[in-house]
């Protein structure tokens, strides 16, 4: 009944009050954890194994259906899934199970460091050519994830209920910090922990607050599954040479909203990692579990606080739109930049290789104390290989034959009144305040780590610069620097689509 044909009723006093709409959406959820092994393959670049195990890492599959349209949604802190060829697989198992079509499943992670390889080849996908990626050899935990994956997405069909979405935003200052410094020459690098506490006492800078939460309840007002999501390197567990698996401050905060949902636990949630590219969780290298696990604690608790402002969607529903967005990229770095560039990272790997403390930056990359000369060298290979790829290609008079776009494929999803853009890399946080800023629904949630990463991509005021995010293209296989406005297109595109949505 529209509203004007119920207001000529009640005036005449023929009718009574409309009845209650069965929701659209139905949802269905369920969530697993899986123990690794004390001495597992991590992505450590001097093969270091996981020297501690301080609790299994979880994963929370959600299935979303509006009359024809379904919707898989994986998210987990194993970081592993990432690879190119691991996602695949993952994916297209899934599909295959859900009968879905495969850009329909979609993964999100919560870039945890402090995690274990589920592939014996793992494949990153800036790391490949057009030809893509080996098809993935998983290892054991790899199949015992892949085997709880499918078996838990395939009871959710039968749980599905009809939901009502509900949202509320919570705030979070305590446990993140801007890590992209910048000098007085103007100059930037990457603001390391021992650079961050010489900067301020417990110096923080421009970080995304926002800690929102999205629930799903029932007709009998039960909450079935719910999402939060927060901006963040979760790092503080974290060391590379001394590798620990543990769910860091995500896990743990997602773990204190489930608590307090199902008034002890049971109520599966998932983690949305933010547009972290620019923003890392304190203590990098140094706070290890302990610390990790009181930052999550804290967040967690920011989400409860949240909890009494849930607010109902106006809008029912689920809108789902898979769109393929090109990044603009720049030329090549001149020869000369090049040959420069070279010769000072050659002397650099040579120092660091012999043990060279001394060996604290290079080509604007800055390395801290707490990672060996040995590590720093290796993390001056891949930005080496890059030079000599870009210098054949001078001295081919081949340069016109790099991409001039780097294509990404993206998401955006609307339920009820809350819309989640998921990006397939690291993008800076300016390109999801675009998107929170500019979004025509109540809220809107901007996540990076969908599916696979393609890396840093910069917003427009940061491309250009020399620290470590920004020139992430150096760490890449055949692609050349971006141009502005770089990833502030994503932005854009993702309103544009959520505009319709919210028509």
């Amino acid at each position: 009944m529209n509203r004007l044909m119920l207001m000529i009723c009640l005036l005449a006093g023929t009718c009574t009050a409309a009845p209650v709409q069965q929701p659209r959406l139905r949802v269905a959820a369920s969530e697993f954890a899986i123990l690794p092994d004390a001495g597992a393959s991590t992505s450590s670049r001097v093969g270091a194994k996981a020297t501690e195990v301080a609790g299994p890492l979880k994963t929370t599959v959600f299935l979303l259906e509006d009359r024809q349209t379904r919707l898989c949604l994986v998210t987990t802190h194993f970081g592993s899934t990432a690879a190119a060829n691991v996602n695949s697989l993952l994916r297209e198992s899934l599909a295959k199970k859900m009968r879905l079509p495969v850009s329909h499943v979609w993964i999100f992670n919560s870039h945890n460091h402090s995690s274990v390889d589920l592939a014996a080849n793992p494949v990153a996908v800036y790391a490949v050519h057009a030809g893509g990626s080996p098809p993935a050899k998983l290892l054991p935990i790899g199949r015992k994830f892949l085997t709880e994956l499918l078996s838990n997405a395939g009871r959710l069909p039968g749980l599905l209920e009809p939901v009502t979405v509900w949202w509320a935003e919570g705030r979070e200052d305590r446990i993140t910090y801007n890590r992209k410094g910048r000098r007085a020459d103007g100059s930037t690098y990457f603001m390391r922990e021992e650079d961050r506490v010489l900067v301020a006492k417990d110096f923080r800078g421009d970080i995304d607050t926002q800690a929102p939460v999205v629930v799903f309840k029932n007709k009998a007002g039960r909450t079935v599954a719910a999402l939060c999501q927060f901006t963040g390197h979760p790092v503080t567990s974290y060391h590379p040479e001394k590798p620990v698996v543990f769910g860091d401050w995500p896990q743990v905060a997602a773990d204190v909203l489930a608590k307090r949902l199902s008034d002890g636990g049971g109520v599966p949630v998932g983690f949305l990692q933010g547009c972290a590219g620019d923003v890392n969780s304190k203590e990098m290298f140094s706070g290890g579990v302990k610390r990790a696990t009181e930052f999550g604690q804290m967040l967690g608790q920011s989400y409860v606080k949240a909890l009494p402002g849930l607010q109902p969607s106006r809008r029912d529903g689920l809108e789902v739109a898979v769109e393929t967005i090109p990044v603009p990229l720049a030329p090549l770095p001149p020869r000369d930049v090049l040959v420069a560039e070279l010769k000072e990272m050659d002397a650099f790997i040579r120092r660091a290789n012999a043990g060279d403390e001394d060996t604290r930056s290079c080509v604007g990359l800055n390395f801290p104390q707490a990672l060996s000369p040995l590590y720093r060298a290796r993390l001056v290979e891949p930005p080496r290989a890059w030079n000599l790829w870009a210098l054949g290609l001078h001295d081919k008079g081949q340069t016109d034959s790099v991409p001039k776009h780097l294509v990404l494929e993206t998401i955006v999803i609307r339920v009820g009144d809350v819309g989640i853009v998921g990006l397939p890399c690291e993008p800076f946080q300016g390109i999801g305040r675009m998107m929170r800023c500019d979004s025509p629904l109540p809220i809107c949630i901007p996540c990076g780590y969908a599916n696979v990463s393609h890396g840093y991509i910069t917003d427009g005021p940061n491309t250009g610069d020399r620290e470590y995010m920004s020139t992430f293209y150096r760490y890449t296989k055949f692609r050349p620097p971006f141009a502005k406005p770089a990833g502030d297109v994503l932005a854009q595109r993702a309103v544009k689509t959520l505009r319709r949505f919210a028509e």
